[in-house]
Order: C-alpha cells, then structure tokens, then sequence
C-alpha cells in the first residue's frame, strides 16, 4: 500500500463525503474487509479522485449520473451529498437526473429523483 496516496485519498473522501461518514464506515473495519477499504482509499479516493485533471464538482456530477444508473441506492445518497459540498447545484442534479431518465432508464431516474428530494429535505431540516 502506498501511504502516502492513501493518507490523500483519506482526506478528500472526508472532504467530499463528511468526516461523520467516513468515519462511521471505518469503524466497521476489520481484518476481512481492511484490505477494501485500504484499496478504497489509495486508489479510488486518492489516486483518482486526488488527481487534479477535473475538478470535485465535476468528479461528483459524473458519479452522481454513474451511481444512479447502476441504482445504488446508498452510495447515490452519499454522493449525493458530496456533490452538494463540492458546489453542485439542485438544479445541476436536477438535469443529471433528467439525463439519467433518458440514457440510463426511467426506472434509475425515478429512484433517485425520489432519494434527491428526501436528501434536500433532511438539508433543509423538513424530513
């Protein structure tokens, strides 16, 4: 394991998803999954994520579209999230959704229209 790319995969994943989240993931870890969540964070968090080519926002707008197609459910929750923290718009997420409708099925696109709006209603302190 690279330690240095993991530290930095740590930090943007506390970044975009909350330390709270991180957090309660790893203190799940144990010595069946420490190697995954190792690897989470070496090279998805911090040798793609930390790389400098595209910025958060634009990281977060294409998972939001990729998740939700492959309907993950939890995952799009916390992506979700993310992307409100790295700048991207209910609006933004709005028109990702209406793109996930066409390309990737209305079935997709219901879901997580339906998990969009009770994230921004727990946001706003409605649920």
């Amino acid at each position: 394991m690279d330690k240095k790319m993991h530290d930095k995969g740590l930090e943007v994943r506390k970044a975009v998803l909350g330390e709270a989240y991180v957090n309660n993931a790893l203190k799940n870890v144990d010595d069946f999954n420490r190697p995954f969540q190792e690897m989470l964070n070496e090279y998805c968090w911090g040798t793609v994520w930390g790389r400098e080519e595209l910025p958060r926002k634009t990281r977060s707008m294409l998972n939001i579209a990729m998740i939700a197609i492959l309907n993950r459910q939890h995952e799009f929750r916390a992506h979700l999230k993310g992307a409100l923290t790295n700048g991207v718009t209910r609006e933004e997420i709005r028109e990702i959704l209406m793109q996930v409708a066409i390309y990737g099925g209305m079935p997709a696109a219901v879901d997580s229209f339906r998990i969009a709006r009770e994230v921004f209603a727990e946001i706003d302190g409605k649920a």
